[in-house]
């Protein structure tokens, strides 16, 4: 029931298991150091999820459990201390530096080191300030990455040999969405860069000796997604011989395989063989066909890749792949180099697993399969040819493939089971009985590394490497040496690449070009970095490939003009709040960041202005990353500014903080009732309030889009009938809160005007729920007294005082839209006399009835409008009609209203005629007053609906 929980590259022969009761609550730690011959049993008191083995130091374990906490062991498992009991999370292994480890702090993720024997929550050293983002912290070589993310921006730093982070300097607008550390072999970095126009494709990067600055080698590497967010990228370092690449470049949809002999500098295609398995030509010549290998890990840990090297045997490497224009997915055809990729030969038409013994003189391949299988196939002959092997009577379904520790073991075992129910098989396979004896220095040869085009100066010298010959039939042993002979080489244009801020215009040897400034880039400006007093040298666009050992010759960088640094102005300057949001709370500790990225700091004097009436002046602010706190006791924006002066010129920035208290209370007030098409007022109520901090965000019936205020009320109109669902979310800071109403919109219902006695004011907290219970009591009241169902009666009490409300009278469910019936006459009848009668009244504190009443003036209905409009135009009719059946013929009493001047001059005179006139004229004025008396109560009626 033992399950290993750790593994140790220091010494193959310890090995750790855990064994674990059936509710994880007992466990024991069970260690071999005799290759498992005898186990040693150590309870231990928490459950083991991970252990880490200090790199220098075996007998420094660190268990990591599933509750976050960490524990430490310094005499290999004996005994052992809590380091941290908070949740926290490794996440990378010990430091190269004795006792120290990376933890987590609470607030977000932290970088800092501690001692294993004092990990306290006071003893820990901040390496980085600031946050960083959930396992991005990568160890590496001499390398440390890791990465912060802000304003959907990611940044990169990297610390050289445990120095300090510095942000990676990556094309400026390649603005990457995400990095992949591939390599940091030879004090330098490769990095996989997906920019912000990839989606299935990464950028192959390559840095100077610190891992800072950052040149473009290959673009459009293809990427593939796997479970869990894993990303895996098609490019292989090929091991045994340094500075050789294999990558699948993706171009429209078709993925070639290119290989790269030094460092990426200069890519080309595979040389396709010419002959297949069985010796029959291929037809597959350049440039229209190409060898296409699959460069893809295994998911089982226990079988090889689709591409298979080891450093123990160098030039040797063994691929699935086929022969085209482009990769196919479904073709996996099995090809080998002896010579690093110079000619390849086919070997196998199907996939198989890989496993080099005694440093490559026998090669060992059983197919990929999921049938069970009883054969192996071996190579002594670097794969040219191929013997079988039984290696079990019955078939197993092969799950992996191990080899004894010690690359020049010949001894092997290959574990799976007979059915998928049983247990596993372990079949041991021993090729040392095969072979007579072991190798002399008679059974080498050597051969030359060179690259496709036949250049044997790689990486600024001649290699060779020696291998044991086909026609010897020996063991290689512990004593062999692949690595003959060197020999530098002059320096040619081939061992130089473009500097950081420059791009070469072809990326393959064949098409070789000069390397030409990014529009973005000028040369002739001093660095970012660069301090007052110091010199640094402008860049000829050219730098010589790192670990390429060439001598004289061509030398790129000989113009290399030295400057001093002069006084820069500062530029890109920020200031932030710690924790991203610019909303706080009254009383709450912010704590104000500035940084600058380009010019000068030692020199530049800052000054800082809270908005508040605090001011104050700083000196390396910026480099001593000293955080500003402060507090706000009012709720109000503030104006937060920096100024950051020198001589050379001056840079501000700005940012505006809200300052409020958390909303506590929303409240959406509506009339329940309204008429289609008539406007409609809106109302959120929030606690506490918060003038222009506060945004609504006002929702009508299904539509998805908002209505955006800062107005806490939105006059707005229903079209259709039915009911609408009306919500509102009110954000301030923080803080969101929401609340929403059902409105029913119709065509035709009455209101009546209600009052209440003035006991009710002095009791009126005037808040929407108070509103709302003596609604409902109204509502209640008259519905018994007047036997109406009460779903047809809505009353509305208004906000303010004093307190009044109006009785929405609506038609029953069954009866047939129209303006008046009989049935609703009656209703309101019965309602008024209820009213009028005194027989609607509630209790309320103090002893006190409050008796509900009609409020003179009230209206029946909207639709009362229109028959006071009908009536006013009647009268008006009746009159005018009496008015022309008394005037005399002739008689223009039209020119009498509008133009008397001109009717005196026309006009015969006489008294009966004047009296006439008179009398006429002041019927005129009586119209006129009757008419606008009309229209003022039509405005009135409107007014009050």
């Amino acid at each position: 029931g033992a399950e290993p929980r750790g593994s140790s590259t220091w010494d193959p022969h310890l090995i750790i298991l855990v064994s674990s009761s059936h509710n994880d609550r007992d466990q024991s730690l069970f260690m071999s150091i005799d290759e498992g011959a005898t186990f040693q049993k150590q309870p231990i008191t928490f459950f083991v999820e991970t252990l880490v083995f200090h790199p220098k130091d075996e007998d420094k374990v660190i268990a990591y459990t599933k509750e976050g906490k960490l524990y430490v062991s310094v005499d290999l498992g004996k005994k052992w201390t809590l380091l941290q009991e908070r949740n926290v999370k490794i996440f990378a292994s010990l430091s190269l530096k004795p006792c120290n480890t990376f933890l987590p702090l609470p607030s977000g993720y932290r970088y800092i080191t501690c001692q294993i024997q004092n990990c306290s929550d006071k003893t820990p050293t901040v390496q980085f300030a600031g946050s960083i983002d959930q396992d991005s912290l990568t160890v590496q070589d001499d390398y440390i990455f890791l990465q912060t993310t802000s304003a959907n921006r990611t940044k990169y730093y990297v610390s050289y040999r445990r120095n300090d982070f510095i942000q990676m300097k990556l094309p400026k607008y390649a603005l990457p969405k995400d990095l992949q550390i591939i390599s940091t072999d030879e004090n330098q970095v490769f990095v996989a860069v997906q920019e912000w126009y990839q989606t299935d494709t990464y950028n192959l990067y390559q840095s100077d000796p610190q891992g800072v600055y950052y040149s473009i080698l290959l673009e459009n590497v293809r990427s593939t997604k796997q479970p869990e967010e894993n990303v895996l990228i098609d490019i292989l370092e090929v091991r045994g011989v340094k500075g050789v690449f294999l990558a699948n470049q993706k171009i429209d949809g078709k993925v070639i395989t290119l290989i790269t002999y030094n460092k990426g500098r200069d890519w080309d295609y595979l040389t396709p063989p010419i002959s297949d398995m069985n010796g029959k030509p291929t037809n597959c010549k350049p440039p229209d066909c190409h060898l296409h290998l699959h460069l893809r890990w295994a998911d089982n840990p226990y079988v090889s890749g689709t591409v298979h090297t080891k450093d123990t045997a160098p030039g040797l490497i063994m691929g699935a792949g086929n022969l085209g224009s482009q990769l196919v997915e479904y073709k996996e055809e099995m090809y080998i180099t002896s010579d690093c990729g110079n000619t390849w030969r086919q070997v196998f038409e199907e996939e198989h697993h890989i496993l080099y013994l005694d440093h490559g003189g026998v090669i060992v391949a059983i197919k990929d399969t999921s049938i069970p299988l009883k054969i192996l196939k071996f190579s002594i002959d670097e794969g040219q040819t191929w013997s079988t092997h039984n290696f079990t009577s019955t078939s197993v379904f092969v799950d992996g493939l191990l080899s004894e520790p010690g690359d020049e073991t010949l001894v092997m075992t290959v574990f799976g089971h007979i059915s998928y129910r049983s247990d596993w098989e372990l079949v041991k396979v021993d090729f040392r009985p095969s072979f007579p004896r072991e190798c002399t220095e008679d059974d080498y040869e050597s051969w030359d590394l060179t690259d496709l085009q036949g250049d044997r100066c790689i990486m600024g010298q001649q290699r060779s490497f020696r291998k044991r010959k086909i026609s010897s039939w020996c063991i290689k042993g512990r004593s062999v040496i692949s690595a003959l002979t060197s020999k530098v080489c002059e320096c040619t244009n081939s061992d130089f690449l473009c500097d950081y801020g420059f791009e070469r215009s072809a990326p393959l040897k064949s098409e070789s070009s000069k390397c030409f400034a990014n529009f973005w880039f000028n040369p002739e400006l001093p660095p970012e970095d660069c301090v007052l007093g110091r010199a640094y040298a402008s860049s000829t666009g050219y730098r010589k490939v790192v670990s390429n050992v060439c001598e004289g010759g061509v030398d790129l960088q000989q113009n290399l003009a030295q400057h001093m640094c002069p006084l820069i102005a500062p530029k890109r300057l920020q200031i932030s709040i710690k924790g991203e949001s610019l909303a706080v709370k009254p009383g709450e500790d912010v704590t104000f960041v500035v940084t600058q990225d380009q010019g000068d700091i030692l020199n530049t004097k800052y000054q800082v202005d809270l908005g508040d009436g605090f001011k104050a002046i700083y000196v390396n602010l910026t480099m001593t990353g000293e955080p500003i706190r402060h507090r706000y006791e009012n709720p109000g924006i503030y104006r937060v500014s920096v100024r950051a002066e020198n001589v050379a010129g001056h840079e501000e920035a700005v940012v505006f903080v809200q300052v409020n208290s958390p909303l506590q209370a929303l409240h959406l007030e509506v009339v329940p009732v309204i008429g289609r098409n008539q406007e409609v007022n809106l109302t959120a109520i929030v606690l506490p309030k918060n003038p222009n901090l506060t945004v609504f965000y006002w929702w009508i019936g299904n539509n998805l889009q908002p209505l955006l205020t800062l107005d806490s009320f939105l006059v707005t109109r229903f079209a259709e009938t039915g009911e609408v669902r009306v919500a509102v979310q009110a954000s301030c800071g923080n803080s969101m809160l929401q609340d929403s109403k059902i409105v029913q919109v119709f065509d035709h219902f009455q209101v009546l005007s209600l009052k209440f006695t003035k006991h009710l004011d002095m009791y009126n907290p005037n808040i929407p729920e108070w509103r709302e219970d003596i609604g409902l009591v109204v509502t209640r009241l008259l519905a018994k007294e007047t036997n109406i169902p009460e779903e047809t009666l809505v009353t509305v009490v208004k906000p303010g005082l004093p307190t009044t409300a109006d009785l929405l009278v609506l038609l029953p469910a069954n009866q047939p839209k129209r303006k008046r019936s009989i049935t609703s006459d009656k209703r309101i009848a019965a309602i008024k006399q209820a009213l009028n009668a005194h027989n609607i009244s509630f209790f309320l504190r103090g002893g006190y009835w409050v008796l509900v009443t009609l409020r003179i003036g009230g209206g029946n209905g909207y639709w009362a409008i229109v028959v006071l409009f009908v009536i006013c135009l009647v009268v008006v009719g009746a009159f005018i009609l009496y008015k022309f059946k008394r005037k005399l013929p002739g008689r223009n009493v039209y020119a009498q209203m509008h133009n008397e001047k001109e009717q005196e001059m026309t006009s015969p005179v006489n008294h009966s005629e004047d009296t006439q006139n008179i009398i006429q004229g002041e019927d005129v004025m009586n119209f006129r007053q009757r008419e606008m008396m009309c229209r003022m109560n039509v405005s009135i009626m409107q007014g009050r609906l």
